[in-house]
């Protein structure tokens, strides 16, 4: 089982997304389970390295460059969610398992 990391401002948006899309990943029979964490927690969720991927929120992405070089360290893949990619409709969580799958 692949798992991918949501890194957001307060948690609540991401955590939607992380189980909608989780929701699409079992629809399709693939098997991906992706969480949702606080940026406060992003360094250390990195460094631990439980994850196949982390992505990081639109409004978030002060953090992205300090959070990629983390991952380039552990050798895990962190990358920006696309707000059309960050929207809990069908296509957003579409756009959002497509970037996991592409990056995972």
């Amino acid at each position: 089982m692949k798992k991918a990391l949501i890194i957001c401002a307060a948690g609540m948006s991401s955590s939607m997304m992380a189980k909608k899309t989780t929701d699409y990943f079992k629809e399709q029979h693939k098997d991906i389970e992706m969480d949702a964490i606080t940026a406060t927690e992003g360094e250390d969720a990195i460094r631990a390295g439980e994850f196949d991927l982390y992505l990081v929120s639109p409004q978030t992405s002060m953090y992205l460059d300090g959070f990629q070089k983390i991952g380039q360290e552990v050798g895990k893949p962190v990358v920006s969610i696309p707000f059309n990619a960050y929207i809990p409709i069908p296509m957003g969580i579409e756009k959002m398992a497509k970037l996991v799958e592409e990056s995972i």
